[in-house]
């Protein structure tokens, strides 16, 4: 858990701009408080969830955990240096929320990451919410754990009750006219294409774009798209991909949905959690979410007498539709 934390620690990128309003902690630490709840704050050991954005000295964001649909779950560290985000983090209760200013000499000074020859700036700045405080105290090591799994129990039952919701208002919001199947899938085919559907046994050859509900997309196919979302990735091809149909190798919403279409059509598909990654969640899309693909099929491919099945090809770096 205190991975996702230090990710941040490596990843954000300076900012520079006004010190006015944040008080000076040590280690040259600035930070404002703006909710300030009564309550102990959270000390070494204790377990906590933060949402939790870091961003640029342009306002650019590095990482918002809030595109992940929940909190950052970690085990409260002790500070690596006077002035790093535990040290500010420390500060706050269950409830509060603030804003860091955190030096990036001191950071990577004290950081076995070495520092980004474009680093530009004197800052990293996050915003933190604590969302929740478990504290380690004088609890045995079972107690703690067995709080800390009651949470995450609470808080996937509040995920899988609003999804539901994210998925009706995504439909409507984007006028969407779906077609809801006995599994749940939900779909419409924006552009007919020819001939038969593709069937099981086919290889089809797809373009796609797979995003959450909240618009943020977390893999696709093509190049410009990638591009224009900020996720381009040069070590990996930008093309379609070939999926051997009803192999059981991609999520059951890619299975089903790809049956639905012809050589040439294109479709959005709205897939629940449960013909996707479930309450698990994988990479980035979290548990309990509904995801989102818009997918063309661009060539059926018909298997040859005697030939072996074709192998899934997919992008290395998320292999979105792939199977848990």
């Amino acid at each position: 858990m205190r991975k996702s934390l230090m990710f941040l620690t490596a990843a954000a990128i300076g900012l520079a701009s006004c010190n006015s309003g944040f008080k000076k902690g040590d280690g040259g630490l600035l930070y404002t408080i703006h909710e300030d709840k009564e309550g102990a704050p959270v000390k070494e050991g204790d377990f906590i969830s933060v949402n939790l954005i870091a961003k640029t000295d342009a306002d650019s964001v590095l990482f918002n955990s809030y595109d992940q649909g929940k909190p950052m779950p970690t085990l409260m560290p002790k500070p690596q240096y006077k002035g790093d985000i535990y040290a500010g983090i420390s500060k706050l209760s269950e409830g509060d929320s603030a804003t860091f200013k955190i030096n990036t000499d001191s950071m990577f000074k004290a950081s076995p990451t070495p520092r980004p020859a474009n680093l530009k700036g004197k800052y990293i700045i996050y915003q933190v919410k604590v969302v929740k405080i478990i504290p380690k105290g004088k609890l045995s090591d079972q107690v703690f754990q067995g709080r800390i799994t009651d949470y995450f129990k609470a808080e996937s039952a509040k995920l899988k009750g609003v999804e539901p919701g994210k998925i009706s208002k995504y439909i409507a919001a984007n006028n969407i006219k779906a077609t809801k199947t006995s599994t749940g899938l939900q779909y419409q085919i924006t552009k007919p294409g020819s001939g038969p559907t593709i069937a099981k046994g086919d290889t089809a050859v797809v373009n796609y774009t797979g995003k959450l509900v909240s618009g943020k997309v977390f893999d696709t196919s093509i190049k410009e798209i990638a591009q224009k979302e900020k996720t381009y990735d040069a070590n990996r091809p930008y093309q379609p991909i070939r999926i051997a149909v009803g192999a059981g190798a991609v999520i059951p919403g890619w299975d089903e949905g790809l049956q639905l279409l012809n050589k040439g059509a294109k479709a959005t598909l709205v897939i629940p959690s449960s013909l996707a990654y479930g309450e698990q969640g994988l990479g980035p899309v979290p548990p309990f979410a509904p995801i989102v693909f818009d997918v063309e099929l661009v060539d059926i491919v018909h298997p040859k007498a005697g030939a072996a099945a074709p192998t899934m090809q997919l992008p290395a770096p998320t292999q979105a539709p792939a199977k848990q």
